[in-house]
């Protein structure tokens, strides 16, 4: 053994038994120790002031009859931009009551339109953000 202290402190280290530690209880030691130089127990919750303009009121209700006043391209941009918030859901379910059906695995919104009376599907593309006709088997 050194006969220095500290050397002998900071080579072997000190019995964590003279702070106050219980090592053989079976709970977690961080909930009741707080630090080496502290003498009272952790504290479970911290010690903040939360400013009264940090507290917000809930925000107004969402109301799905203002989704039928948007146009198609806002529709599209809340389901393209807005991936798993309520209004991609909101906004996939007014696109469905204009007629525009969703393909799953083309990740696509189709429409059937009637021009010289002859339908054909289009195809609402949000790489160049327009609507193309679609003459492939879906």
């Amino acid at each position: 053994r050194m006969k220095d202290p500290d050397l002998n402190m900071l080579a072997l280290g000190m019995d964590l038994t003279t702070l106050g530690l219980n090592l053989n209880s079976p709970e977690n030691l961080y909930s009741t120790f707080a630090s080496p130089w502290s003498d009272t127990p952790a504290r479970k919750d911290p010690e903040f002031y939360l400013p009264q303009c940090y507290y917000m009121n809930p925000p107004h209700e969402l109301k799905t009859a203002r989704f039928q006043k948007f146009s198609p391209d806002t529709l599209f941009y809340m389901f393209f931009n807005m991936p798993r918030d309520t209004l991609q859901a909101y906004a996939a379910a007014e696109l469905y009551n204009r007629g525009y059906k969703y393909h799953r695995d083309l990740k696509a919104w189709f429409m059937l339109q009637e021009e010289k009376g002859e339908t054909r599907w289009t195809v609402f593309d949000p790489e160049t953000w327009e609507k193309q006709y679609f003459d492939q088997q879906v």
